[in-house]
């Protein structure tokens, strides 16, 4: 896998220079501040109504978009088979936890446990393309899991482990320890966040069967159906308090949030490297801590916010660890001559001898 994202460039104006970095931003600033306006619209409708309107909608956008630009539409077995598996996976299972660890958590902190999913894709790419992590690699991946655990795990549970080393009181290694979880909206959003880590990797293979735009619009709309389905059996009231403003911030998280953000980002995922392109996550929660902080006064404790700090770092590490190994590489002296014995027997001993050692005068 190519270690720098090469994604298709758009044929733009002599503009195009400026324009090419800021598409492949746009996915970023669009969630973060999705990610803002969804929590706005929470107390006034139910999660997964809230999921359903921002997949199947946007999944016709894009459809739509995909038919004007003259793409096929997957053909045979196999391509709806990855398609479907896509939507289960990326559009169901990734919006649902999505919405509701949304409700029980921040927005700007959401984002954070969200767009942790590059330390799933690192891992993954290791595991089914043999992409070495590295030192700093590893070193990221080790903050991370401190970051989220400080994250995604009750402040009180950390506490007490710290202080006491034991879990807290009445806390049952079993049904009350998942049913905990589950209403833990951190625990949530990792979750969301590893869905979304293999739906980036499932969008390679999905690629191979069926043009990525007409994809991501099919699985968007077989995503979204079932969280309809389960929006109708299990919650009431879905559009009963929804005012004008409220429809305007969903219509926001569709359009931008789901339609546009989701057909670049699966553009890009499907012929770029997949851990260049997670690299540029890290950018999401700073926009949404950011404009959560600006409309929604959110406020983190100061062991989230140390949390937040560990998942960046971590996050930077592990997608900037090829740069990284080579800024603090071996000395030159060494380098020169593992290069040098390389190399054919009479260029190796030329470069050999013009290799320079110090030498300490005698006293």
């Amino acid at each position: 896998m190519d270690s720098n994202l090469t994604p298709p460039q758009p044929s733009l104006a002599p503009g195009g220079k400026l324009i090419a970095p800021l598409l492949l931003i746009a996915p970023f600033f669009f969630w973060g501040t999705a990610m803002v306006a969804m929590k706005g619209v929470i107390p006034n409708t139910t999660p997964l109504f809230m999921a359903g309107v921002r997949l199947v909608p946007a999944g016709v956008m894009v459809l739509g978009a995909g038919m004007l630009m003259g793409r096929p539409q997957p053909k045979g077995w196999a391509a709806w088979l990855w398609i479907l598996l896509f939507a289960v996976v990326d559009g169901s299972l990734f919006q649902g936890f999505l919405a509701e660890g949304l409700v029980r958590t921040g927005a700007g902190l959401g984002s954070v446990m969200i767009d942790s999913q590059p330390l799933a894709v690192a891992l993954m790419a290791l595991w089914l393309f043999g992409e070495r992590i590295g030192l700093w690699g590893w070193l990221g991946l080790l903050l991370g899991v401190v970051g989220i655990s400080l994250l995604g795990l009750p402040e009180e549970w950390l506490l007490n482990v710290w202080q006491q080393r034991s879990l807290p009181n009445g806390l049952q290694l079993g049904a009350d320890l998942m049913h905990d979880l589950f209403q833990n909206g951190q625990w949530l959003m990792l979750l969301a966040a590893l869905s979304m880590a293999v739906g980036t990797v499932l969008m390679r293979y999905v690629s191979r069967h069926a043009d990525p735009i007409t994809a991501t619009g099919w699985h968007m709309i077989l995503g979204g159906l079932p969280l309809f389905a389960l929006s109708s059996r299990f919650e009431d009231d879905q559009w009963l308090h929804l005012d004008g403003s409220s429809w305007i911030a969903m219509g926001y998280a569709t359009v931008f949030g789901s339609a546009i953000a989701y057909g670049l980002f699966f553009y890009f995922a499907s012929s770029g490297s997949l851990t260049s392109l997670s690299s540029l996550t890290f950018l999401t929660p700073i926009f949404a801590l950011l404009f959560g902080n600006l409309f929604l006064s959110e406020l983190l404790s100061p062991l989230q916010w140390f949390g937040v700090s560990l998942t960046l770092v971590s996050i930077y590490f592990i997608n900037q660890r090829e740069r990284l190994a080579v800024r603090f590489s071996r000395t030159p002296v060494v380098q020169t001559v593992t290069d040098a014995l390389a190399k054919p027997e009479t260029v190796a001993l030329a470069e050999l001898a013009t290799v320079t050692m110090p030498v300490s005068e005698p006293e």
